[in-house]
């Protein structure tokens, strides 16, 4: 096992035109060689552009000084080549309200394979393509058609960028504390008077202009999370003026340190209004949700970084006279490794090809809100855990940060933190998507999980169980669910990772030993995580009274 069998590339290429069909799922209208050609470019561009420059960005970082936000010397060039490949677009639209957008309407399941590699050769780098993508979808869907011919011929071609301005410093996942305020200016517009924290790519010398997607209060806002707005500020005024809003800092981090996590100042930022006032978080969450998917690719991306390294190393390393990945204890980690992260790569993409079956009516909603919570939750903790074990395949040499392994496992970190926690992404699962509907939708993909085969019958039991004690006690005393979220979380990506591994080795023979791998060794987990469920009281007794 000193070698993978397939490479990310080739298991994208296959996910998407095999898996989940891609080409059906378009009409044909996207053919296998079509998507093999735009696999094949993205994974040039990785692999040529940004994996060579990575290191150097780490250590490079970004650097403010005197308000002014530099990033590494090798983005500029790397982001010309993002925009000059038309790579911005790729899932945007061509055309809205008959006005020419720009993008190529391309499935999202393309896009986020696309994201993969692209995170896979950077990380820091992705983020800003991510947020602006984020970006193009809030205002694709609830910007009005004057809003949408302004700002998406720009974004859509990556001559702009995009950023989510949502937390402040008393107000994380807790959006009813947002206290940034918006005034009316009197001419159709408003003045944005406020801080923001956390902001990806807030600030940067990359492109000309950003747009900021700003959540704030009206001066007529009921309390709570009914009384916030969205609003757009660019960086520049029509006249090219810099508007009333800066960079205030950017944080040192664990990880991504050459992207510029800011904090905004916004001093009477001009600004519009995007959607009816009072309703910006059901936008914004449109942009969050596409994100926590995007999020969840990023794991997945973690990991292939992780298993290039480990791989590399453990075919050259020497020990006992012969390579480490000959050794069984390695080749149980490097196995691992590779099965969490093809697992969590085909999940994603079935969770991308539900999201484009439901924009095209031919699924439900309801499959893409189950799969988001998990794929966000469950593949980011793979990614740090594969990242973990990188570094312990490389022993002594993983600690240091000359392998580069080091830089894997700190730039793994903060995706089960951002675009919402993993532990709200588990109440989201429970409370909002499972009790909602009394278990009706995860029933029923289990179903479809249970007939793929025999060998996930188990797991899938375990998981119906779950599912039916959650519903069952959950709507009597809310705490036990809460208590169990993370579980069941965890139980459902392993028995999930599984059904697409399984899956996969029906289609494609060469995919069977790392199946066969991961139901034997990693799919018992879930059975485990069940257990942790059923023992809520233990961990209920613990909280503090009152």
């Amino acid at each position: 096992m000193s070698a993978a069998p397939t490479t990310p590339a080739e298991d994208l290429v296959f996910g998407l035109t095999r898996l989940i069909d891609l080409p059906g799922l378009t009409g044909g209208a996207l053919a296998a060689p079509d998507i093999a050609a735009i696999i094949g470019e993205a994974d040039r561009f990785a692999r040529e552009v940004l994996w060579p420059g990575a290191r150097e960005a780490d250590l490079h970082g970004a650097v403010y000084e005197n308000g002014v936000v530099r990033t590494p010397p090798a983005y500029k060039p790397a982001y010309q080549a993002w925009i000059e490949g038309g790579w911005q677009g790729l899932a945007a639209p061509a055309e809205l309200n008959g006005v020419e957008v720009g993008g190529q309407e391309l499935p999202q399941a393309l896009w986020m394979a696309v994201s993969e590699l692209v995170t896979t050769g950077d990380m820091a780098f992705s983020l800003c393509p991510l947020l602006t993508a984020g970006a193009i979808e809030a205002i694709a869907r609830f910007a009005s058609p004057a809003q949408q011919a302004a700002w998406l011929p720009p974004l859509v071609r990556g001559e702009w960028t995009g950023t989510m301005c949502l937390t402040e410093p008393q107000a994380g996942s807790d959006l009813s504390l947002i206290r940034t305020k918006a005034e009316p200016d009197g001419a159709g517009g408003y003045r944005l008077y406020g801080q923001k924290i956390f902001i990806t790519w807030g600030e940067h010398e990359l492109t000309e202009d950003t747009l900021h997607l700003v959540l704030a209060r009206l001066p007529d806002a009921p309390p709570g999370t009914r009384g916030i707005s969205l609003f757009a500020a660019p960086k520049r005024r029509a006249d090219g003026s810099r508007n009333a809003l800066r960079c205030g800092g950017i944080e040192k981090k664990l990880g991504i340190h050459a992207s510029p996590t800011c904090v905004m100042l916004f001093e009477g930022a001009e600004a519009e209004l995007v959607g009816e006032p009072h309703r910006g978080l059901q936008a914004m969450f449109a942009m969050m949700n596409a994100a926590r998917l995007g999020v969840g690719v990023e794991g997945v991306a973690q990991g292939a970084r992780a298993l290039a390294l480990a791989e590399a190393y453990a075919a050259q390393r020497l020990q006992g006279g012969k390579p480490i990945d000959r050794h069984p204890d390695v080749a149980r980690m490097l196995a691992e490794i590779r099965a969490m992260t093809l697992a969590g790569r085909l999940l994603a993409l079935e969770a991308g090809a539900a999201l484009d079956r439901a924009r095209r009516g031919g699924a439900s909603e309801a499959r893409v809100a189950l799969l988001t919570p998990i794929v966000k939750g469950w593949c980011t903790d793979r990614g740090v855990e594969c990242a973990s074990l990188g570094i312990q395949v490389h022993g002594g040499m993983g600690f240091v940060e000359e392998t580069g392994a080091a830089q894997v496992l700190r730039d793994a970190r903060i995706a089960p933190i951002y675009e919402g926690t993993n532990g709200i992404q588990a109440l989201d699962l429970v409370g909002r998507k499972v009790l909602r509907d009394g278990g009706a939708e995860m029933r029923a993909l289990l179903a479809e999980v249970k007939a793929a085969d025999p060998r996930l019958g188990e797991a899938v039991a375990a998981l119906e169980r779950a599912t039916a004690w959650l519903v069952a006690r959950g709507a009597r005393e809310p705490a036990a669910a809460e208590a169990g979220a993370t579980a069941y979380l965890e139980a459902c990506g392993w028995t999930l990772g599984g059904w697409m591994l399984a899956r996969a080795a029906a289609l494609e023979p060469r995919y069977a030993p790392i199946a066969t791998f991961y139901l034997a060794r990693l799919l018992p987990r879930a059975a485990s995580r069940v257990a942790e469920i059923e023992a809520a009281d233990a961990l209920l007794a613990l909280l503090p009274a009152g």
